[in-house]
């Protein structure tokens, strides 16, 4: 599999080999172990031939490479590669996790009613979104991208606004035209809040006039690996992406640190993620959900690799504590943080309905409908906004379509008591004032604000 660097041989006296020594920086590379897929950092524009040729010297093979950004995704045998390449530029996030899973390989179905659901989706109430859909659907030149498992297109209420040619699988690194949906119902969970079609059917989405592109980033067992995210946010650049939503975090930490092989995931998902804000894109992010203060992150957390790691104020869950990145917390139907929702004064930018409880948010699955509750869910009501503001101002920079959002969101102000086990203590500390605070950013999200205002 690898590009080998072996040493040369010519034939001594009596048919003996005779080493040549390798030229200065070769090393002679073996197949010590399976194929391990690496994120690799490059001095930017670095030419790809440069590149290419560096990494073979290493005993390793190119899968694709991002000369933008200079960001390359490398397969490698030599288990040996890390340390040649080096463990401040190249790391493997699948090897750190091992064979662990985290999402189920088949997700329930809660019912096929295809009657009109709409009375259901108190979420899109509380955001004023069915009145909003009386101004407009939104335009269908807005593409908003769900970097997900995948959308199941054959969904009725998905099928027209899913476009085949803005898709692709990316869970190697480089783009697969080829790409199919994972068993997983999330990617098809957070494009129904987006687009659901308006048709008398189902549910309906925030923004059913866009279209949708389904770049896969999340693979079977539940993870999101950083070449996967750097791939990803490299379609949406290239493909015209309005809108990119982000309903995960990236493995293999919940919170990845600005230290040793840590930082080259970091490194390489912010230059993914700032290349596509200058090409136009807006990232929008779901900030998890582990009721964490995320602008102060603190003591210690064990991460899918099993580590032991502390945390300090210089760890930030990906990609949404990046800046230029719109973060979302998320409420419940009372608009009070769900008691899972994570926050920071600084990081959060918006809030928007996530569910909680037994009052979870209603979307499409593969073959049905089913509700789910999480930051994951609150994202795609923001990234539907964005996009029906995107419709309302095209050509609009990402930075001004943040600003249209957080000024059309409505305020809503730290809770007088957030005890929610009546336990007589707090569950969260909120801080800030009414127009912008830690819990809720500058508020909730107003669809009708957005195309009235």
């Amino acid at each position: 599999m690898v590009g080998l660097a072996v040493a040369a041989t010519l034939l001594g006296w009596a048919g003996q080999a005779v080493a040549v020594p390798l030229e200065p920086g070769y090393v002679t590379c073996g197949e010590h172990g399976p194929d391990v897929r690496f994120v690799v950092l490059y001095e930017p524009g670095t030419p790809a031939e440069d590149a290419a040729a560096e990494t073979s010297a290493k005993c390793g093979s190119t899968v694709a490479y991002y000369p933008q950004i200079g960001v390359g995704v490398v397969l490698s045998s030599d288990r040996r590669f890390g340390d040649l390449m080096g463990r401040d530029r190249a790391f493997s996030a699948k090897s750190a996790v091992g064979k662990a899973k985290r999402l189920p390989a088949v997700s329930t179905v809660t019912d096929h009613e295809r009657g009109d659901r709409t009375d259901e989706q108190t979420d899109m109430a509380m955001i004023h979104a069915d009145q909003a859909r009386a101004v407009t659907l939104g335009s269908h030149s807005v593409v908003v991208g769900v970097l997900d498992s995948g959308i199941d297109a054959s969904h009725p209420d998905l099928a027209e606004a899913v476009d085949p040619a803005k898709s692709a699988g990316c869970l190697t690194g480089k783009a697969d035209a080829e790409w199919e949906p994972t068993t997983s119902a999330h990617g098809t969970r957070v494009a129904g809040i987006i687009a659901a079609a308006d048709d008398g059917h189902g549910i309906t989405g925030v923004a059913p006039g866009v279209r949708l592109a389904s770049v896969k980033v999340v693979d079977d067992s539940g993870f999101v690996f950083p070449e996967a995210v750097v791939c990803g946010l490299m379609w949406a650049a290239t493909h015209g992406f309005t809108v990119a939503n982000h309903s995960y975090f990236v493995d293999p930490w919940l919170l990845t640190c600005d230290r040793d092989g840590e930082r080259v995931v970091a490194e390489s998902v912010r230059r993914a993620v700032d290349y596509a804000t200058r090409r136009g894109v807006l990232s929008v992010a779901a900030a998890s959900n582990e009721n964490i203060d995320l602008a102060r992150p603190r003591g210690q957390a064990v991460g899918t690799d099993g580590e032991r790691r502390t945390l300090d104020t210089g760890c930030k869950v990906l990609p949404a504590g990046l800046r230029g990145v719109v973060a979302v917390s998320a409420v419940g139907p009372d608009q009070l943080k769900a008691a899972y929702s994570a926050y920071g004064l600084g990081v959060i930018d918006v809030t928007a309905p996530g569910g909680d409880r037994d009052a979870c948010v209603l979307s499409t699955v593969p073959g049905g409908y089913g509700r789910a509750c999480g930051t994951s869910m609150a994202a795609p009501h923001v990234s539907g906004v964005a996009a029906l503001i995107a419709g309302r101002h095209p050509g609009a920079s990402p930075q001004a379509l943040t600003r249209l959002l957080t000024s059309q969101a409505r305020a809503v102000a730290c809770p007088g008591d957030y005890d929610l086990d009546g336990a007589d203590g707090q569950d969260a500390y909120c801080s800030g004032y009414a127009p912008y605070n830690s819990f809720y950013g500058h508020g909730l999200v107003d669809a009708l604000a957005a195309v009235t205002e």
